[in-house]
């Protein structure tokens, strides 16, 4: 095929109006006069709803007019502890569009990381589930300036506002506030290696940032008939910015499902919805791989585009993903710091079988050394981004201006993520800067083994660490997933370990493996290889 990537980036510039605001852009414009569908909506116990643009923009402005009542203000931080479903569409909608602040939190979190969180961010109102309730809850009494807690879904205490009885008395009309594009509009917080978990602060404009990355990364969207899915949790970047506001951005409907990820539940949503766009982690990929091997044979598939980020893709993956789901996969690169920087686009240019791509239109990327030298091709540098004119960088560390200088080496924004570029400026994901590892002297990363392993059939999902030893510093191990229909057996183990010792470096095959019932994962589907090292440390202080 044809590359025309350096055409294409030669080509790009920026288009960053002075005043901007995501409600107005994802919604208000695509509201008026028209039936267009903003979502399709169901959940794992089989209710179904269908919005449109138009219902969403009204319900939004009565939830806007319900909160500018009781208070809050223009940059008054609001958070949105919901999962997939269309009153966390909604939320978001509302909150930008009256220059309010949106910090979206998982269900999943417990009681301290949600009174960190909202404590830190200084949160004067939240939005609850009657999955999220019960861990606010317990620490509600050590939360004084949360002054309202809206329930959704019946969402009952005798402190939480109903939305249903809130928003029925409301107005309907809502004026939408003439905000900058540089001004503060999303608060995530971002879980480091050390340290409590930092908030990054994102302007309006942010998301105009992110829309070279999408566009590409799922071959030119939107086209005709296109529909968007992901299970990526919408209070993660991942999936907001890398699925709904994007695809809301666009006029184009997006289906949200608040269940459980089940690969054959996944793969009957896309038939069923006639899915043709997905953003799905590498895990996901890799559990439809091993459930479903001929997806094909089962389900009607019509998928046009596959980005999948969070985790290195690895070649297995890719190549069942062409043969099995008839996709080539855009692997991307980001995080919420500066999202959507690196990717492909394997329809303008060539996807390379394991690379994460290159820098997509508009981003500055490198990668340094230390000093924030750019390292030269081949060898392993720190990604980086720059430039002043990038509306996708973040504004900087809620309440933390040492973090943020601390994010920068000179001109370069670190990401903490270890790549290596290769001639043609692909570049190589080597794993977090944590993650890599030597023994016996050997720079070891995880991802080159982890990606062997999966090649095993009996190998559902693994993860590499090291495990410390006295005479070598570390050695390499690998925590393993079974596929169905396998059982752990010291046969199996050397088998495993064969599988890799013929296919790399002699340093790299695990000479330690123990079978685990599940990886324990972020809530944005990362591998928390930093658990597993913990745990390593234990164990060998253990037997000392």
């Amino acid at each position: 095929m044809q590359d025309r990537y350096r055409e294409i980036v030669d080509a790009f510039r920026w288009e960053v109006p002075e005043r901007f605001n995501m409600a107005a852009a994802c919604c208000t414009r695509w509201a008026e006069g028209s039936e267009r569908i903003a979502l399709h909506w169901e959940d794992e116990g089989g209710a179904t709803a269908t919005w449109t643009f138009g219902a969403i923009q009204q319900q939004a402005n009565r939830l806007s007019n319900v909160l500018a009542a009781l208070g809050v203000k223009r940059g008054d931080r609001v958070a949105i502890v919901l999962p997939q479903r269309p009153e966390t569409a909604v939320a978001h909608i509302a909150i930008y569009q009256m220059g309010a602040i949106a910090m979206p939190l998982s269900v999943l979190f417990g009681p301290e990381a949600l009174e960190y969180r909202l404590q830190d961010s200084e949160a004067v109102a939240a939005l609850v589930d009657p999955a999220s309730l019960p861990q606010l809850a317990r620490i509600r009494d050590r939360l004084p300036l949360l002054a309202h807690v809206i329930g959704v879904a019946g969402a009952r205490e005798s402190w939480v506002q109903p939305w249903e009885a809130l928003l029925q008395t409301a107005s309907d009309r809502f004026a939408i506030v003439d905000t900058l594009a540089s001004e503060p509009a999303l608060l995530i917080y971002t879980s480091g290696t050390t340290g409590p978990p930092k908030g990054a602060l994102m302007a309006q404009r942010v998301l105009l940032g992110n829309l070279p990355g999408f566009v590409h990364s799922h071959d030119l969207y939107p086209q005709a008939g296109d529909l968007f899915w992901s299970p990526a949790d919408w209070a993660w970047t991942g999936g907001l910015m890398d699925a709904l506001l994007p695809t809301l951005y666009y006029g184009y409907p997006i289906l949200g499902y608040r269940g459980r990820f089940d690969p054959q539940k996944a793969l009957h949503l896309i038939e069923k919805y006639r899915v043709r766009n997905a953003f799905l982690f590498p895990t996901a990929l890799k559990m439809m791989m091993k459930a479903v091997p001929q997806p094909r044979q089962r389900f009607d598939l019509r998928l046009r585009s596959i980005m999948s980020a969070g985790e290195a893709v690895g070649e297995t993956v890719f190549a069942w993903s062409r043969e099995a789901l008839g996709v080539t996969v855009n692997e991307m690169f980001g995080q919420t710091e500066i999202n959507y920087i690196v990717g492909n686009s394997h329809t303008l240019w060539p996807a390379k079988p394991g690379s994460i791509g290159r820098p997509y239109p508009g981003h500055r990327v490198a990668l340094i050394d230390d000093q924030g030298n750019e390292v030269p091709a081949g060898e392993v540098g720190d990604i980086a981004a720059c430039g002043e004119d990038d509306p996708v960088f973040f504004l900087e560390y809620w309440k933390n201006p040492a973090a943020t200088r601390g994010k920068y080496t000179g001109k370069w924004c670190r990401t903490g993520d270890l790549a290596r570029q290769d001639e043609d400026g692909y570049l190589w994901y080597q794993g977090r800067a944590d993650d890599v590892f030597k023994a016996a002297g050997y720079r070891i990363g995880p991802s080159e083994i982890e990606n062997c392993l999966i090649k095993h059939p009996a190998v559902a999902n693994a993860a590499v660490v090291p495990s410390p030893d006295p005479e070598r510093g570390n050695v390499v191990k690998a925590y393993i997933v079974l596929a169905s229909g396998y059982a752990p057996s010291a046969a199996l183990e050397g088998e495993i370990r064969d599988h890799v010792r013929g296919r790399l470096a002699p340093y790299e095959y695990p000479k330690e493996i123990e079978f685990i019932d599940a990886l324990p994962m972020t809530t944005t589907g990362k591998v928390q290889r930093r658990v597993l090292r913990l745990r390593e440390e234990e164990r060998v202080r253990g037997q000392g």
